[in-house]
């Protein structure tokens, strides 16, 4: 148990290097902010009026009202399975993640503009983007808290809620695409740092053994749920392709930027909380 503490601090370092690199491939480099344009423009172009109805009420639900019923949900949860340690993390997380974002907007406010957004704006102060560090977060929360047997499904629901929201507040030009990617590493960074504290926590002062451990799950058990989320998903994509092969193809050579950072958007929402799933499994 010594080393898991530092484990989980290295995952955090490792976030916060890779919120660093996001941070200066999109504000410090001609390319990175062409890739963010050419990518939310892919967004934007899918314009129309249902999917723009379905993406408000995606979004909408990591506002602060939902954010906070459902964080007060997970507590409960916590303490209903008598993990009070657990319970006091989750809103440490929940507070420091959004806290960390709501500071960095103003403080690395950057208008970003681009000869392809045309009319588009988007503020300033946009990264990273709330709304996918509040998705990310109780989606990482939620897994934290699900038991070891619920953790993988868990994941992967979090995974498409997260993602979603974040794929939202694209198509209605609300960020760029790197301010939701740096969202989800703001919430998984502060998930990373309240795990380092709960498994420092159990080395110190371990767990009376009379509550029972649950069983081990194997890697590819924890891992089952994500990757059937992720078929799924593609399964979809290409379904709604198939209804249209011509204009889709045509879409997808017109806007091939956009199907990349698409699929790294998914990769990374998916990857991030497999992992925890998988660190979680003992």
């Amino acid at each position: 148990m010594t080393r898991r503490p530092r484990v989980a601090l290295l995952a955090a370092l490792g976030c916060l290097l890779a919120l660093l690199a996001v941070w200066a491939g999109a504000s410090l480099t001609p390319f990175g902010r062409w890739l963010d344009a050419s990518t939310l423009m892919g967004f934007i172009d899918l314009h129309s009026p249902w999917l723009d109805r379905v993406a408000n009420r995606v979004g909408r639900l990591a506002d602060p009202q939902p954010f906070v019923v459902a964080g007060v949900a997970l507590v409960a949860i916590a303490l209903a399975r008598r993990r009070p340690r657990t319970a006091a993390v989750v809103p440490l997380i929940l507070l420091g993640a959004n806290l960390t974002t709501q500071l960095l907007k103003p403080a690395l406010a950057d208008p970003r503009l681009s000869n392809l957004l045309s009319d588009t704006h988007i503020t300033a102060a946009s990264w990273p983007s709330g709304h996918a560090t509040g998705a990310m977060s109780l989606a990482l929360c939620a897994v934290l808290v699900a038991s070891a047997r619920w953790r993988p499904l868990v994941a992967a629901l979090g995974a498409v809620f997260a993602v979603a929201v974040g794929y939202s507040t694209l198509v209605l030009a609300w960020h760029f695409p790197s301010d939701v990617l740096a969202g989800f590493l703001v919430a998984t960074l502060w998930t990373t740092l309240g795990i380092t504290a709960l498994w420092a926590a159990a080395a110190r002062w371990p767990e009376r053994a009379g509550r029972g451990r649950e069983a081990a799950l194997r890697v590819g058990e924890a891992l089952t749920p994500s990757a059937l989320a992720a078929v799924a998903a593609m399964a979809c994509a290409g379904a709604l392709a198939l209804a249209r092969p011509d204009a889709a193809l045509a879409y997808a050579h017109a806007h091939t930027v956009f199907v990349v950072g698409a699929l790294t958007i998914g990769a990374l929402g998916a990857t991030l909380a497999a992992t925890l799933a998988v660190a979680l499994r003992r």
